[in-house]
């Protein structure tokens, strides 16, 4: 399963529908689960976490990898039953130190700076474009 825990509000009216759209298509273990909290309590959530979770921290300062090296890492603790949460800060998008200390990769989606409801979009086609990458399926020509 890959859990996204998401600093602020839910998404709504056309972002909503949009990532819905991709989440219809996943499939076990790639099956999205959103957890939307206050974004001061984030680090929180992830410290109380499985030790064997294994967590990305979307940062803007984080690595830029491209979506067969994206699938690449999500789909390895996928095929070994760990768990994957992906932590999605807020509006300001900060993390403390602890939380960086508590991931195992930290990804950056871009060198452009996007809204945080539109990194929800992009986040659940990449983990869809991981899903068809991962069972070589045709969604991905590049």
């Amino acid at each position: 399963m890959i859990r996204v825990i998401a600093g602020g509000k839910k998404s709504n009216g056309w972002l909503y529908e949009a990532c819905a759209e991709y989440e219809k298509r996943l499939r076990k273990p790639y099956d999205l689960v959103w957890d939307f909290v206050a974004e001061e309590k984030l680090s929180e959530r992830v410290a109380r976490l499985p030790k064997d979770t294994f967590v990305i921290l979307l940062d803007e300062h984080g690595r830029i990898v491209d979506s067969l090296e994206f699938s690449k890492i999500v789909s390895e603790p996928l095929s070994s039953g760990r768990d994957v949460v992906l932590v999605l800060g807020g509006a300001f998008g900060h993390f403390p130190d602890e939380l960086i200390r508590r991931s195992n990769f930290v990804w950056s989606l871009s060198r452009l700076v996007f809204p945080h409801q539109i990194c929800r979009l992009i986040l659940a086609e990449q983990v869809y474009r991981a899903q068809e990458i991962a069972l070589e399926h045709p969604y991905h020509h590049a």
